[in-house]
Parts: C-alpha cells; structure tokens; sequence
C-alpha cells in the first residue's frame, strides 16, 4: 500500500469516526431525545445519576466520551457508571465475561502530516498539528467478573440537603458577578455577569440550579477564561453552538453535583440538529468545550479540586447585549 494511500485511508477512518458520533447524536435528537439529559431515577434507568469514571484509574470521563457512556448505560441498562478496558478487567483480577458487547469512546489527539512538515520546513512557518480521534473499547463494571468489590459497590445518590449549598458555594466561589433580579436569565458578555430570576419564580426550585449553571457555563467563554467567541447574534449557528456547549456544561455540572438535569432550551434541539448535519466534529468540539467550561465551574469548590465573589441581588438591565 503506497502512502498516498494510507494516508487516505487513515484520513477517511477518522472522518468516520466523527461521521459515526454525529450520525448516533442526530438520531437521539431527531427521536425527541437529548443525549446529555437521561432519564435517572426513572426505571428506564437503572444506574444512579453521577459522571462516567474509569474504574481502574478513578479518572472521570469528559467530552464526547460523557455522553457516549451515558447513552450505553441507558440503553443496556446497566447499574453503574464505572468503565474499564479488556486489559484494565484483567490487571485488577476480573475479567470481561464472553460474550459481552464493548461501547467505543474516543481519545482525541493531534499529528503533523509528512506534507505539513516539509511546507514549514521550506517556508520556516511553525507546523500546524491536525487534530483526530483515536476509537477504543470500554466496558462496564456489570459486564465483568472477579472485581474487586469496592469498584463494582454502586455510589449512593447524593444526599437532597447537599444539593442546594453545593451550587451556592460554587457560584461564590467562581468570582463571577451573579446577580439575582429581573425576569430573565443570561450573561453579559461585554459586562461579564449573569443575571437570574430569584428561585421563587421557578415552578421547581431545583430549576433555578440548573439555569444558573447554565449561565455561569456562557461566563466561562469571557476572555479572561477560557476565551470562547461569544459574539454571535441570537440566530445564527454560531449562537446555536454557544448554547449547546452551555446546556452540556450544565448537564455535566449537574451530574457532578447530583442534581437531575433538564433541557432548558429544548427549543434549540432543531439549531442544533443544523450545526450538527452541517460540521460532523461540531458535537465533538463542543462536549469538549462543556468539559472545559464544567471542570472550571467545578474547580472553584474546595472539594472538587482548584481553580477561581459573591451573589449580589440586583434588577436586570433592560438593554444588554445577551446571551441566553
């Protein structure tokens, strides 16, 4: 096989690749369903409501990955959210048992082609890597074997009572200005600050976490963090990525925290259904933003690890320039 065509041959695995999660997403969002929202504590779920781990090394899935794992522990109806490979199973004295169907997660990576070096090389410019994903099998904890009974153990949910301070306490520990008033939520990307109904306006008052991570998801693209391009106009596909990228956040933040996430904007699902068909890599890079923007929110509480002032009540203004 020439190289030219190896080349292409890898070339095309990895356009699959991003082809084969897109397609699988764009079918859960044309069936009504919103992959980064499953049904937890209903009986279509057997698993408690938390972040995919790997059971071997106790690292928490991200990205893509999130919702890759969520969606075979929904539809196998597995009781946990733990995963390890054929080889991890083995290292820790189990095994996979035969028969059992593994689910493909991805490692995302970057390579310089042969082509890209020699141009640098002759223009002196500095190489750009290309970006590509890399599939592998994991398998859950319920479909091995001989496992050590503290990684097969399901994780209790979490206590109700906790649910509540643990959002307060992040939202004081962002150093983002979050202010509480009005009858609208959003952020102010040229002020930098959200804005949120108090809780009382809320049907659900676990409905007002859920917005209010939502929210703080957006604050996480201001320059002075993780510097996403939040100019978009309400409308446009690139607005419609921004919200995606928020309402994953939000999921994934909910997950960690043990707060059953909603849908806030089902009425995007047909915008995002767009971008998606449009750009295969678009649900991709955006389940990596999410995970960006989670683990900085999540970051700011003590327990959860470091990174970054407070609440303050205050009116919503009636003439900024918002995303929501």
């Amino acid at each position: 096989m020439s190289r030219r065509t190896a080349g292409s041959s890898a070339g095309s695995s990895r356009s699959s690749l991003y082809d084969d999660i897109t397609n699988k997403i764009i079918a859960e969002l044309e069936a009504g369903h919103v992959p980064w929202v499953q049904p937890w504590g209903t009986s279509a779920a057997k698993a408690p409501l938390a972040m995919p781990r790997n059971a071997a090394t106790g690292r928490q899935y991200s990205g893509i990955n999130v919702l890759l794992l969520w969606g075979s522990v929904i539809e196998h109806g597995f009781p946990g959210q733990s995963w390890l490979t054929f080889r991890q199973a083995q290292a820790l004295g189990g095994s996979v048992r035969k028969g059992e169907q593994g689910t493909t997660v991805v490692y995302a990576d970057r390579f310089v082609p042969n082509d890209e070096k020699r141009r640098a090389r002759e223009t002196g410019d500095e190489a750009r890597p290309i970006p590509f994903l890399k599939r592998f099998t994991v398998f859950n904890a319920a479909q091995c074997d001989g496992l050590p009974d503290d990684i097969t153990l399901l994780a209790p949910p979490a206590p109700p009572g906790m649910i509540e301070p643990r959002v307060e306490a992040l939202i004081k520990a962002t150093g983002i200005d979050f202010r509480i008033g009005g009858n609208q939520a959003f952020y102010d990307p040229a002020h930098d600050y959200v804005v949120v109904p108090p809780p009382q306006a809320y049907s659900e008052p676990i409905n007002w976490h859920r917005t209010a991570l939502h929210e703080l998801g957006h604050a996480t693209g201001h320059r002075s963090r993780l510097d996403r391009d939040l100019s978009a106009s309400f409308g446009t596909r690139k607005y419609a990525f921004e919200e995606l990228i928020a309402e994953m956040n939000a999921a994934f933040c909910c997950a960690s925290l043990g707060i059953r996430p909603t849908v806030r904007h089902a009425d995007y699902i047909a915008s995002w259904l767009e971008v998606l068909r449009e750009d295969s890599r678009a649900i991709v890079r955006a389940a990596s933003q999410a995970s960006k923007a989670a683990d900085y929110l999540l970051g700011s509480v003590p327990d959860h690890g470091a990174s970054d002032k407070s609440e303050s009540g205050g009116p919503m203004p009636v003439n900024a320039r918002a995303v929501a």
